[in-house]
């Protein structure tokens, strides 16, 4: 066991949780012998207290053993995680959560020396500097090497750039659980391989051949790389509705990058429908 995670009660839940909790967050599992699931986030919570170096302290309190506490904590089902900093629950969740989600848990509760240097990094984006936003990020990654924020903001602003290689590096490098631009960013490097594309050449040929879906597809990834998203969609919905088998169903897996591009609202909503009424 991790000399960073320890087993509270009733007794010592003050000493142990409240007032460490000034000092540093305290990450509180309630969980039970019976419970499943508090079997497979246990470890995890283990593991990462010790990883983290003291950065918080996990308390683990047998919620049947201790019900006064689980019913002053509102504990409804179990594993049910609550982070406590100052005395108060600031943040919580139920369940097992895999370890990716827990760790942006964790991170969220407790500030990384890098994140100061991700925020100069924001500023300079903001101002243009794309060269500055990134070498801020580089200082960042040096204080905090698995910082998967700073590799997702990196990667952004190499998209922007048109570097694909390098970006597609950084995205593959962080968990797909562990923030929702990871999808997002996955569909923006899909689309940034149309740009070598001739956007009229391709609207020649479905003009002179609406089955030619090859270029209906690639007019489709160039419109969406350009930001025209719902007339790639167009294109898309079009190429599922003349031949759902074309390139192994490419047409609706393409569509549904957009969808994880774009990250749910309007249009997304409608072309949702429009898909669903093409698929029956």
């Amino acid at each position: 066991m991790s000399e960073h995670a320890l087993d509270v009660g009733l007794a010592d839940f003050d000493l142990h949780v409240v007032e460490e909790s000034t000092r540093r967050p305290v990450v509180v599992d309630f969980w039970a012998p019976w419970c499943g699931p508090c079997k497979s986030l246990k470890p995890i919570l283990e593991k990462l207290a010790s990883e983290y170096g003291g950065a918080f302290l996990l308390a683990k309190i047998n919620s049947d053993e201790n019900q006064e506490l689980a019913t002053r904590y509102a504990v409804r089902g179990i594993p049910s995680v609550k982070a406590f900093v100052n005395g108060q629950v600031v943040d919580e969740f139920s369940g097992a959560l895999p370890e990716g989600e827990v760790r942006a848990f964790l991170d969220r509760l407790i500030p990384s020396p890098a994140d100061e240097l991700r925020m100069q990094a924001a500023d300079a984006r903001l101002a243009g500097d794309a060269a500055a936003a990134l070498q801020w990020l580089a200082e960042a990654s040096k204080l905090d090497p698995q910082h998967m924020g700073v590799r997702l903001d990196a990667a952004e602003i190499l998209l922007d750039l048109g570097e694909a290689g390098e970006a597609r590096r950084l995205i593959q490098s962080v968990p797909d659980d562990i923030d929702p631009r990871v999808p997002q960013l996955k569909a923006r490097l899909q689309f940034s391989g149309a740009a070598g594309e001739d956007a009229d050449a391709l609207r020649a040929r479905v003009g002179a051949d609406g089955n030619d879906l090859d270029a209906r597809l690639k007019l489709a990834n160039l419109l969406v790389a350009a930001g025209e998203h719902e007339a790639g969609m167009d294109q898309l919905l079009e190429i599922v509705r003349r031949d759902r088998g074309f390139g192994d169903d490419v047409g609706r897996k393409t569509l549904l990058s957009v969808f994880d591009l774009l990250g749910g609202g309007e249009p997304v909503g409608r072309y949702r429908r429009m898909l669903a009424s093409a698929l029956n």
